[in-house]
Formats: structure tokens, C-alpha cells, sequence
């Protein structure tokens, strides 16, 4: 009995009339890879986590790290990656605007939708261009100790300050980059009494003002961040930021052009042609696993 349940037309048993679970090879196969990059990610984000508690006091709060927003003056904290995040949910909403037009055999519906979907992917690669450039290029500057630990300059109340504000005396304009040489910063450092150096991590441990003049004496000035160096702290902080965030920001771009390709098919009648838009469908899950992921990053990376 169990046999002859599971013949196909052709009197073949498992020959590939049936769909499990209802779905077709198209969707199950897009579904097991989806699985396998979300356990590429997981693995990502628990190494970031671990070796974030392991170096708990000079690893960098994000809050103090991303403060740049285009055009605005002044810090705002995590303003830019949460319009970063807005921007990967509404084109996810687009995504199933066009998944539901194609449904209905709608196909100027399907091409306006994937038209903003597309525009909200490169409007995301974009702006993750333009948050790369501002933490390579660095924002506050920082001192590393001999022993390599970075440490942020403070005032006694553990307030960061800038190199600028060290060096000239005030603020710098907020997103332009100034260099400064060891030798300037450790001159002003020695001749302002308000000033010492704290830990960069939630702890903001301050250090004592003669203390910090010795440790001063051999430190170094370190601006912007790269794989072996990083002005906001621990160097694994920058590493995992490129890791992460450009593994992200390949899948965005990887779906944007599967986008575009599905979009021009959508143009030219492909679908039509076949009598359904569940090329649509299949590509619509993998934009929203980029989307789902990104809001994991962005609570882990960002907020936690």
C-alpha cells in the first residue's frame, strides 16, 4: 500500500510527480540555502559576542563609534544605521508588494515594485559605502598605549574628547577628518590639566592624571580603523565590523542584481510567457532573509 501511494503517472515509485510539502524544487532548494548562510551568520555573530565579553573593557560601544549623519552637525548616535535599517525593512515591504502582484498576473504591478525594491537595495549599498568611509577615515582619534591597548581622550569626568579639541582647542567640523601628529597631541596632553584617558568599553575606566602622563609618554596617536589597527578600541571590533557588515553587504549586493535580472525578465514578458511569477516568489525569500539578517546584526553589532 505504502508502495503504491507513492507511484508517480508513470507507475514509477519516487519519480518526481510529487512536491513535498507542496512546494516545488525551485523554493525547497532556495530554502535549504537560506538555512545554510543563516548558520554562516550565526556562527558570525556568536564569535563577535564571545570575544566581546572576553574583551569587555576596551571594546567599543557603537553608540560612541557611529555618530555621523550626512549634513547634520554634532553627534547622533546610532541615527544613520537606524535610516540604514529603515531603508532594508521598507524595500522588503516593496518585495512583497511585488510577490502579491505577481499573484494576480499583474504585471505592471510586479515591475513598479521590483523597481523600488531595487532602488531601496542600491540606496542601502549606498549609505553602508558612506559608513565604511567615515569609520575607516576615524571621527574622535585615540592614543595606543605600549602595551597596544587604545584608549580614548577624556576629560576628568570621563567625557571622550576629540583630538581637535586636545590640539586646537575646540571642536573640529563634525564629519571632516584632521590628522595629528604624536608629538602635537602629547605636547597639548602635557600642558592641559583637564585632560587624561579612559577605557573605551561600558566600564569607563578613568585614568589618574599623573598616571596618564606616563602612559602618554610612550603612547602613540592612532586615527581611523583597518584589520590591524582601530582608534575605537579593541582591533577584533574593526575586524568584525568589515566581516559582518560586508558579508551583509555582498548578499545586498548579490540580491540587487538578482533583482535587476528578475526585473528586466519581468520587462520583456518572460513570466507572462510561462504563466505564473514564482521566480518572483523565490527571490522575494532570499531579499528578506538579507532583511531578516540585517536586524540581527543591528541589534547585536549596534544596540546590545
Amino acid at each position: 500500500m505504502a508502495k503504491e501511494a507513492n507511484l508517480d503517472k508513470k507507475g514509477n515509485i519516487w519519480g518526481g510527480d510529487r512536491q513535498p510539502f507542496g512546494v516545488s524544487y525551485g523554493k525547497q532548494m532556495m530554502w535549504f540555502f537560506l538555512l545554510s548562510d543563516a548558520l554562516s551568520f550565526s556562527g558570525f555573530l556568536t564569535a563577535m559576542g564571545l570575544y566581546r565579553f572576553k574583551y569587555e573593557d576596551t571594546w567599543p560601544v557603537a553608540e560612541n563609534v557611529f555618530t555621523h549623519f550626512p549634513f547634520m552637525h554634532g553627534d547622533a548616535p546610532l541615527l544613520f544605521v537606524a535610516l540604514m535599517t529603515f531603508i532594508l525593512i521598507l524595500s522588503s515591504v516593496t518585495m512583497v508588494m511585488a510577490v502579491n502582484a505577481g499573484h494576480q498576473m499583474n504585471k505592471k504591478g510586479v515591475i513598479f515594485w521590483m523597481g523600488l525594491t531595487i532602488i531601496g537595495g542600491f540606496m542601502f549599498l549606498g549609505s553602508q559605502a558612506w559608513e565604511w568611509y567615515h569609520f575607516i577615515s576615524g571621527d574622535k582619534g585615540a592614543v595606543q598605549l605600549e602595551n597596544l591597548d587604545v584608549m580614548y581622550l577624556s576629560d576628568m569626568d570621563g567625557k571622550i574628547m576629540t583630538l581637535h579639541e586636545l590640539v586646537e582647542g575646540k571642536p573640529g567640523v563634525h564629519g571632516e577628518h584632521y590628522h595629528f601628529t604624536t608629538e602635537e597631541v602629547r605636547s597639548a596632553f602635557a600642558s592641559n590639566n583637564d585632560v587624561t584617558i579612559r577605557t573605551p568599553g561600558k566600564t569607563e575606566l578613568t585614568v589618574e592624571r599623573a598616571e596618564a602622563l606616563k602612559l602618554m609618554a610612550k603612547a602613540n596617536v592612532i586615527q581611523g580603523a583597518n584589520l590591524t589597527s582601530n582608534e575605537y578600541g579593541h582591533v577584533l571590533f574593526a575586524d568584525f565590523f568589515f566581516f559582518v557588515t560586508g558579508f551583509h553587504g555582498t548578499h545586498v549586493f548579490s540580491g540587487v542584481l538578482l533583482n535587476i535580472i528578475i526585473f528586466i525578465n519581468v520587462i520583456i514578458g518572460t513570466y507572462e510567457k510561462r504563466g505564473h511569477y514564482e521566480m518572483i516568489e523565490k527571490v522575494g525569500l532570499y531579499w528578506h532573509f538579507v532583511d531578516l539578517v540585517w536586524v540581527f546584526v543591528f541589534t547585536f553589532f549596534y544596540l546590545v
